[in-house]
């Protein structure tokens, strides 16, 4: 009998499952602390714990200074980020699904292969932001600065990209074609406003 399943017959699934979340919510208080530290703090747990990656899914870091941060593979789902300075972060492989990032400065942060599907960025900045091979899936970018992005190999499938700053943006008629019309609105569970 291996000690998962000692551990399963002594304490109980209940018990066992409490554990566990108890466990999990310490580690997520633990990180919301840590990151709070500042970016030097957090980058050097990062380099000290290479194979990890934080979940950060639905915690509020709006207003947070992460410029320069080591974000990869974090799991930023749902996270309010809105009025964050993510500016020169690294985002690459980051799930930040339904995220909030309005007002956001993200200008020259890497988000390679990063998810933002159905994210808020209205009036975000993203100057300069690497989006290659990101999935936008009706991400809201209305407002938002894009000027010299990069979209090589991104996915706008249903994006909302009205009034949006595309100047010098590395970007397909393709992909602006899988884009939504300019006249279509996002939902309004997807488009609070301060």
């Amino acid at each position: 009998m291996d000690a998962s399943t000692v551990l399963w017959k002594n304490i109980g699934p209940n018990k066992l499952r409490s554990s566990f979340q108890r466990e999990k919510n310490m580690e997520k208080q633990q990180l919301l602390e840590l990151i709070r530290q500042g970016t030097n703090a957090w980058n050097t747990w990062r380099q000290q714990n290479p194979s990890e990656e934080p979940d950060l899914h639905e915690e509020d870091l709006s207003n947070s200074n992460l410029s320069g941060a080591n974000l990869s593979r974090v799991n930023l789902s749902g996270a309010t980020i809105s009025g964050a300075n993510l500016s020169k972060a690294n985002l690459s492989w980051s799930i930040m699904i339904g995220a909030d990032l309005r007002k956001a400065d993200v200008s020259e942060a890497n988000l390679t292969s990063a998810d933002l599907s159905g994210a808020d960025a209205t009036e975000a900045n993203f100057t300069r932001a690497n989006f290659t091979d990101a999935v936008l899936i009706d991400t809201n970018f209305n407002n938002a600065d894009l000027s010299e992005a990069n979209f090589a190999g991104a996915d706008l499938t249903g994006a909302y990209l009205k009034e949006a700053n595309l100047r010098g943006a590395f970007i397909t008629q393709t992909q602006l074609a899988k884009a939504r019309e300019p006249e279509e609105l996002p939902p309004t569970w997807n488009s609070v406003t301060d």
